[in-house]
């Protein structure tokens, strides 16, 4: 087991038996932190951990989700499904890519069944094109980070913000950040621009607003050089 992890003990939420999982050590280092709050780690992933499988029904969530007391029509609806597909999820003390990956597809499958909110979707998705970004699979992690936007975009104007640590302005920021990384900068404009424009984030969440002002610098450079190339090109 890597010295990062341990393991413990917990009951999945829907069939009820207790499963091993892998909890991740709070004290890792960190390289740098990416545009839309990708956190690159020395030495370790922590992503590759974020969701716990049940190792019996194969049940997929993260943490919070997994620990979380589930309304009951929900558990039935994903029983239903699990005890005809016989999921079953091997344990292991290290995954690797392809586990991590699995792990995430299998949480998404299930908020799709239970139609869960668009923000939590939105943080699975993005969550695994980080994995192909660490991979170095750009056209994999443009169609999750594409689907991370699209249901941030949802999730501000259905759910009432805060949730977890993110604010509206944060979510709207992070839009904008992952159109930046997709190449869209329009979109990404579009969207520091609200926050840029409002003087209430500037005084209630001054770290989201620089973030969003630097970010949009580097859009303007960018729009500006291709002007510069547009013109000399004609």
């Amino acid at each position: 087991m890597d010295s990062h992890c341990f393991m413990v003990e917990k009951p999945c939420p829907v069939c009820m038996k207790n499963t091993r999982v892998l909890k991740t050590r709070s004290r890792l280092m960190v390289e740098k932190t990416d545009e839309d709050f990708c956190v690159h780690y020395k030495g370790f992933n922590p992503y590759y951990y974020k969701i716990w499988v049940c190792e019996h029904c194969g049940y997929a969530a993260d943490e919070k989700t997994f620990l979380t007391k589930m309304p009951e029509r929900q558990r039935k609806m994903l029983w239903d499904f699990l005890a005809h597909k016989q999921l079953e999820f091997e344990f292991k003390e290290e995954r690797d890519i392809p586990d991590a990956i699995a792990s995430y597809q299998l949480a998404l499958s299930y908020l799709d069944i239970v139609e869960s909110v668009p923000s939590k979707k939105a943080s699975l998705n993005l969550q695994l094109g980080w994995i192909y970004r660490f991979m170095g699979e750009s056209e994999k992690e443009a169609e999750y980070l594409l689907k991370a936007a699209e249901f941030y975009d949802e999730s501000i104007t259905k759910e009432r913000y805060p949730i977890g640590n993110l604010t509206d302005s944060g979510a709207m920021y992070l839009v904008g950040a992952i159109y930046y990384r997709l190449g869209d900068m329009e979109k990404c404009a579009q969207h520091l621009s609200r926050i840029i424009g409002d003087q209430s984030v500037r005084s209630r969440e001054p770290k989201i607003y620089d973030k969003a002002r630097d970010l949009w610098s580097d859009v303007r450079a960018q729009q500006n050089e291709e002007k510069k190339k547009a013109g000399s090109g004609k």
